[in-house]
């Protein structure tokens, strides 16, 4: 299985969003780690939400206060303001915006405020599973306080200057809207074109793909609707939220799918963040579609290609994209 960086040429997320969204299973392993011996210290100093305030009106960067050092043993969250909105629930995506603050020592380690909202998915396959059972049920327009507990690893995984592995982690998040994406393709069946690889789908949406015999790979970019999904327009500069797999024309072997790691992938189009064939073929099509991309050398991976993938710099690429959602 391949690493889903593969299709990115650049990184364009704030370091601690991006954690947000791989801060599951794999750091609650890590936090293990952490002895809790290590914390005791700190956490007999404060350890109740209670005596943190949090000021500030809606939608305006908030201010924190609380007697240093602040720690927990166990993640804990509070509402600090109840929004008038519905419930969210598991599978939707919220955008937000946050204010991160180490409890240790009172410094402001990041916001989104003034800047770009943040966007995470409610699921623990995809994000934080102490800031989904945070989320979950909590409703739309609320100002949340959540202390993130040492244990859980996100201190350690920050690697922020100043921070330490030990620290509770200050977390207020106001959510501001939410959308629920889509699990997979789904509008009107086009029909397939003659010479083009063929797909058939398995009960959970992932494509398997069929290179057609005696047929020789296109020389130019072939981006080619077999669903045609009734959402929004996708728009150079949008996140995408897509689910794909990838095959080499020829030999037909896959080298990624995101089905295989069970959580669609989430990549900025059109600004060259991914391999341009990708950029050229996903921008203007519709929420919703499935898109067939086969993309030569020149608009995959060059004359280097990619050796850790398997893929050489004469090899054609053909993807089979869900789009997921658009934001």
């Amino acid at each position: 299985m391949h690493d889903p960086e593969l299709l990115t040429k650049a990184v364009c997320v704030r370091r601690f969003a991006a954690l947000l969204l791989v801060f599951s299973s794999t750091s609650i392993a890590l936090a293990g780690l952490v002895s809790t011996a290590a914390v005791s210290t700190a956490v007999a100093a404060t350890t109740s939400l209670g005596s943190v305030t949090v000021n500030g009106d809606a939608a305006a960067k908030p201010t924190v206060t609380f007697a240093k050092p602040f720690a927990v043993a166990k993640t804990t969250d509070k509402v600090v303001t109840a929004g008038t909105g519905a419930a969210l629930a598991k599978g939707q995506r919220i955008t937000f915006d946050y204010l991160l603050v180490d409890g240790r020592t009172g410094k402001e380690l990041e916001t989104s405020f003034g800047t770009t909202p943040g966007s995470l998915v409610l699921d623990k396959k995809q994000t934080a599973t102490q800031l989904v059972t945070s989320l979950t049920g909590k409703t739309i327009g609320s100002r949340l306080l959540v202390a993130i507990a040492p244990k859980d690893g996100l201190a350690k995984r920050l690697k922020t200057s100043g921070v330490k592995k030990t620290d509770t982690l200050l977390f207020v998040i106001d959510v501001k809207s939410v959308r629920t994406p889509l699990a997979r393709a789904t509008g009107d069946a086009v029909a397939p074109v003659d010479g083009l690889p063929t797909v058939t789908l398995a009960a959970n949406g992932k494509p398997t793909v069929a290179i057609p015999p005696g047929v020789t790979a296109p020389t130019t970019l072939v981006s080619q609707v077999l669903v045609k999904g009734t959402g929004p327009v996708v728009t150079a500069g949008q996140t995408i939220s897509v689910h794909y797999t990838g095959v080499i024309w020829g030999s037909g072997k896959q080298f990624d799918s995101s089905w295989d790691r069970g959580k669609p992938l989430d990549v900025v189009i059109g600004k060259s963040q991914v391999v341009a064939g990708w950029d050229e073929g996903l921008v203007g099509q519709t929420v919703g579609s499935q898109v067939l991309l086969v993309i030569p050398p020149d608009k995959g991976y060059g004359s280097a290609g990619s050796a850790s993938a398997g893929i050489s710099g004469t090899d054609t690429l053909v993807f089979v994209v869900d789009i997921l959602d658009a934001y």
